[in-house]
């Protein structure tokens, strides 16, 4: 269902679910797949986060509330460390990023991409080594630019020839030597969706390959002898199952690695395939684990470096969602509950578009639970909903609830960790929420809640 400008009435309007969602057989049932590892269900019906009730939680930090399992983040840092011990994990920031988080992963030993100044900004003041940092993003500024050069940053992937020019004139002046790679577009198209897909030929994104451009760039590059080129780059898109898209990926990057080689005598010590690894927001997704990923990305790489007889380049890879979406789950409290006669029931809470704009802007789909109690009440088809004007304001499409929920019950929602808070807003000039790290039955406050002096302190009136 797709939300309709003009209004609820003219959207697809249903009381029936997708195919793919069952009746849950007892209403109070957490599908691991999609919580953090350390989410229970008490003996007193209560959802609970590495041993700390969410009514707890609520009382002491409000609602709407993103939760994050400390324990859970660093596990999935873990496995995917485990399962590619020599190459290099880039967490991708975009997906959510705050000093506490950037301190996380760089105790786990991940490098970090970042895409803008305030990322980097980030990165710099929670104390990441800076030849840890990726600096990614289709217009860096001169500042931004600058500030990566000064700061040390390990690399920058370039993404214009403009780009190449400035970064170029930034290095003369100060007689440095920064590490690049060049961003390629391959012309594969993930199966995603569209806004989220970004290795096909129309998009902003990167040097097409097809087109001659990537060429052109990295011998830009190396004739001009200031930039150190390392490698290539390649990102086909988001939350990505197949394996197929890499594939397809990995064989043409590696060619023009090949045709590089040919051309100058070079042979780039360095490949990045991306990031894009699928999570689990509802039982229809079926993720590959870190070491599936690892298996089928080395044995694409081993490949096709044999046939254009090319020795096996040091690997790079950009998981962020795949890290912390599913460590995150934002808590809601219920306001209303109404039932359109049959038609379909609404459930709405006191957040929404503001703090998941997910929903409205991909179609995509979410779980969620009554998480204060327990219930034995029928299962009821429900459409949780926010508290914005508008009809598109969606935060789960569909989802079964206890047909007794009712105003002051909380419903949590899993796998928000990735891209909510992050492209969070102030719509209806609503104050975004905080974001809670729990570990060992403790909550610390990591993000604190905005208020309406924050929003009123930017007013100049």
């Amino acid at each position: 269902m797709r939300a309709h400008e003009a209004g609820a009435l003219h959207a697809d309007i249903s009381n029936q679910g997708p195919a793919w969602l069952r009746t849950p057989a007892d209403i109070n049932d957490l599908v691991p797949a999609l919580w953090p590892r350390s989410v229970t269900r008490g003996t007193d019906g209560a959802v609970a986060v590495a041993g700390l009730s969410v009514r707890d939680i609520a009382a002491e930090f409000g609602t709407p509330v993103y939760v994050l399992d400390e324990a859970d983040l660093r596990s999935r840092c873990r496995d995917f460390r485990a399962a590619f011990p020599t190459e290099d994990i880039f967490y991708a920031g975009k997906a959510f990023l705050c000093r506490a988080v950037v301190r996380m992963i760089a105790e786990e030993g991940l490098h970090l991409d970042v895409c803008t100044g305030g990322e980097l900004a980030t990165a710099l003041s929670a104390g990441m080594p800076p030849e840890r940092i990726g600096f990614h993003g289709n217009n860096k500024s001169v500042s931004e630019l600058s500030r990566a050069l000064d700061a040390g940053v390990g690399r920058i992937i370039v993404d214009s020839f403009t780009e190449i020019d400035r970064l170029t004139a930034l290095a003369r002046e100060r007689g440095v030597r920064p590490r690049v790679l060049v961003r390629v577009t391959v012309g594969v198209e993930a199966h995603t969706h569209e806004f989220i897909a970004t290795a096909h030929e129309d998009q902003k994104f990167g040097f097409s390959l097809a087109g001659g451009a990537a060429a052109n760039a990295a011998f830009k590059i190396l004739d001009e002898g200031v930039l150190e080129l390392r490698g290539l780059h390649s990102h086909i898109g988001s939350q990505i199952f197949d394996a197929n898209g890499f594939e397809v990926s990995a064989r043409r990057v590696l060619a023009l690695q090949a045709q590089i080689r040919d051309a100058r005598g070079v042979e780039l010590p360095e490949l990045d395939l991306g990031g894009g690894f699928g999570i689990a927001y509802t039982t229809q997704d079926d993720p590959a684990t870190p070491q599936d990923l690892a298996k089928r990305l080395r044995k694409i790489v081993d490949s096709e470096c044999a046939v254009e007889n090319l020795a096996v380049p040091h690997l790079s890879i950009e998981p962020g969602r795949a890290i912390v979406g599913p460590a995150v789950f934002t808590l809601y409290e219920v306001g209303t509950v109404k039932d359109l006669d049959g038609l379909r029931t609404y459930v709405s809470v006191d957040g929404g578009m503001s703090d998941n704009i997910r929903t409205a802007l991909y179609d995509a789909s979410y779980s969620a639970t009554l998480a204060s109690r327990a219930s034995t009440a029928q299962p009821l088809l429900a459409r949780v909903v926010g508290k914005h004007c508008e009809s598109g304001d969606i935060v789960v499409k569909d989802e079964f609830l206890p047909a007794d929920v009712q105003p002051g019950d909380l419903v949590a929602v899993p796998g928000t960790g990735a891209y909510c808070r992050s492209m969070a807003s102030n719509y209806n000039h609503v104050p975004r929420p905080p974001v809670v790290a729990v570990r060992d039955g403790q909550a610390r406050l990591i993000v604190r809640r905005e208020t309406e002096e924050d929003l009123l302190a930017l007013d100049v009136g």
